[in-house]
């Protein structure tokens, strides 16, 4: 008997093909594939780094129209909220952030240190304000406008459009018209969700090293490639266990434990750390960031080409980019009820408030350990052992190695709710019809549960930040235009949303 949740079997079988294509070759020719991705990585930075930076400019400016234009009252779906603003809040800034954020926001600035930004001097007081500043612009309105963009016309296309499933090509059915029905359309749903496998496997990729080199100085052990297979084979059973549970009981539980976690820990270290220098570097970062933010987001260095833009501000566009369809199908779903500018505000001002506590309170607190001499952080970054650095601002706080357990904890707990998330979104878009009070078969979720660790491990095997940034930016290249195209559906759509009443 038909359940309604068949799987579509021309976007699972292409987009698992396609997947054991893309790691087979980490693992055969580690080397040789390092090489060639450092060398395809520069290709795309430079040919392609300025459409990233064109659509950093034009996405915040489009949501914040549209927030705040005369569609922005549009409910989506006629149901009450199934989440509360604290559990949908929690879910969606869990989902968005992985463990990335746990990584990035206690040592960005290090990366930074040392880089020409804005054409400052490295090392200067401005280059050290600045380096503490770009973790909250990289994480902040713009990247979170990425996630609000693809949300919206994907829910207006389910919940008012009334379409079927969860998929981006549904969203672009007012521009593609019948051709979102067949190849042009399950191309793009293919393409979307080998851009989400690359770019989740980024950040499995950077999360698992920080949580293994955590767990070598907790339990005195080495920190091996073994390790870093066992840590990512546990996450995969959390959020295994996770999504199989659905998305009430099990990932928003998840989120909501998490989120509260993580405040707990944000303020403990605010409290054991150096109180007034994390709370005046914070304000000063706001500020610098508030008044140069349309110099950063349009910086291209044109004339002394020291590639921190590439390096950092497009890789940042491109992961935002790369992630956001999976982001906006699963907003989309948890988000019925809510009216468009309701999503778009609070998708944008919860997720940036929720990254700049993070780079303020753990990302100051470990410039504090630098600048004072307390620990070389600055070093041992530029030494390739960013994650030991972690390990050790974390054990900086004292009381033993409580925090750093509670750290770790954390971090498997946020890698976990990320994954359950993507696997729930994976499932959606591959299942033929999905009603809007229904979730994707259990078998189906937890089948890509365990697939998505494939690639990251591929891609660790490999080795280095680099093979990991080529990923996202290669995933994130066709998304571009597909992102542009959801823009222009849902413009069309809401215009005939408004001659219809």
């Amino acid at each position: 008997m038909s359940t309604g949740l068949e799987k579509d079997n021309v976007i699972f079988w292409l987009t698992l093909s396609v997947l054991i294509l893309c790691t087979l070759p980490l693992l055969i020719w580690p080397v040789a594939s390092q090489q060639v991705l450092s060398h395809w990585k520069l290709g795309i930075e430079n040919n392609f780094g300025s459409i990233y930076q064109l659509m950093a400019i034009g996405v915040p400016i489009f949501v914040g129209w549209l927030a705040f234009s005369r569609y922005g009252h549009i409910k989506l779906g006629e149901n009450t909220y199934a989440f509360s603003t604290f559990s949908w809040a929690s879910t969606l800034f869990c989902a968005g952030v992985a463990t990335g954020i746990l990584y990035w926001g206690t040592i960005e600035w290090a990366y930074y240190m040392d880089l020409p930004m804005l054409g400052l001097s490295p090392g200067s007081k401005e280059s050290i304000e600045f380096s503490a500043t770009y973790g909250m612009f990289h994480w902040g309105i713009i990247g979170w406008s990425f996630y609000s963009l693809p949300a919206v016309a994907i829910a207006y296309a389910y919940y008012v459009r009334k379409t079927p499933t969860l998929r981006i090509s549904l969203a672009c059915r007012p521009i593609l018209g019948k051709h979102a029905d067949g190849f042009v359309g399950r191309g793009m749903d293919i393409l979307f969700m080998v851009g989400l496998l690359g770019s989740s496997g980024t950040s499995l990729g950077l999360g698992t090293p920080m949580v293994t080199a955590g767990l070598a100085s907790l339990f005195d052990i080495q920190d091996t490639f073994s390790l870093k297979v066992i840590v990512i084979l546990f996450c995969t059973l959390i959020f295994s266990v996770s999504v199989y549970s659905g998305l009430g009981k099990g990932i928003k539980r998840l989120s909501i434990w998490n989120t509260i976690a993580a405040f707990i820990f944000l303020s403990f270290v605010l409290l054991v750390g150096p109180t007034l220098f994390i709370i005046k570097m914070g304000i000063n970062s706001f500020g610098l960031m508030a008044d140069n933010m349309i110099r950063m987001v349009t910086w291209t260095d044109p004339l002394a080409n020291s590639r921190f833009v590439e390096d950092w501000s497009i890789f940042y566009w491109a992961w935002w980019i790369a992630v956001g369809p999976f982001m906006g199908i699963f907003i989309a779903k948890i988000s019925g009820g809510r009216s468009i500018r309701q999503v778009i505000l609070g998708t944008v001002l919860f997720g940036s408030l929720g990254c700049c506590l993070f780079f303020i309170v753990l990302g100051n607190f470990g410039l504090y350990q630098d600048i004072s001499g307390q620990l070389p952080i600055l070093e041992l970054v530029q030494q390739g052992e960013a994650n030991q650095a972690i390990v050790a601002i974390i054990n900086s706080l004292g009381f033993g190695k409580l925090p750093l357990l509670f750290f770790c904890l954390m971090s498997v707990v946020f890698i976990a709710t990320s994954f359950d998330s993507i696997s729930y979104t994976l499932a959606s878009c591959a299942t033929i019809n999905l009603e809007t009070d229904l979730d994707p078969a259990r078998w189906h979720r937890l089948f890509w549960a365990a697939t998505l660790i494939f690639l990251p491990i591929g891609l660790m095997y490999v080795g280095g930040l680099e093979s990991l940034k080529f990923a996202v930016l290669l995933s994130a290249l066709p998304l571009v235009f597909i992102l542009f195209l959801m823009g222009l559906s849902l413009v069309k759509s809401l215009k005939s949303h408004e001659s219809s009443y």
